[in-house]
């Protein structure tokens, strides 16, 4: 086993992680944001089988490695596309939706509320209205 095919394959994990985390996403509700977020991680994924591709020797006709091939820009073009797509997908998803900030918040301040009155407890103060 060489050393690209053992970094790819290590590679791969997170990728797929990544990729079937998207497709739960896409599952639960079919938006734009998670749509572009499935694409992006199928992008990093053929970015980990093009250096697959390249430890097995697979495919020889696509020059992998070799600048100016059509290896090398597969890798290139769908590495750039992935991250791209991925982390806007990500941004729209969490920027894009004001109810889910609302909830985030709110369940912020349930547990800033639950750690002051624990605070409290331990201390032996009973007055609720104490800022922590």
């Amino acid at each position: 086993m060489t050393a690209t095919l053992a970094k790819s394959l290590i590679a791969f994990l997170p990728a797929g992680m990544l990729f079937w985390g998207t497709v739960v996403l896409v599952l639960r509700g079919k938006t734009v944001p998670s749509f572009l977020q499935l694409v992006g991680a199928g992008c990093l994924i053929v970015v980990v089988l093009t250096h697959i591709f390249e430890a097995l020797h697979l495919f020889p006709s696509m020059l992998w490695g070799e600048e100016h091939s059509m290896g090398h820009y597969v890798d290139l073009s769908s590495a750039v596309l992935g991250v791209t797509l991925f982390a806007a997908g990500f941004l729209l998803h969490t920027l894009g939706n004001p109810k889910r900030r609302r909830t985030r918040l709110s369940y912020a301040l349930d547990c800033r509320i639950r750690l002051c009155n624990c605070v409290r407890s331990l201390r032996g103060s009973r007055d609720v209205r104490q800022s922590c």
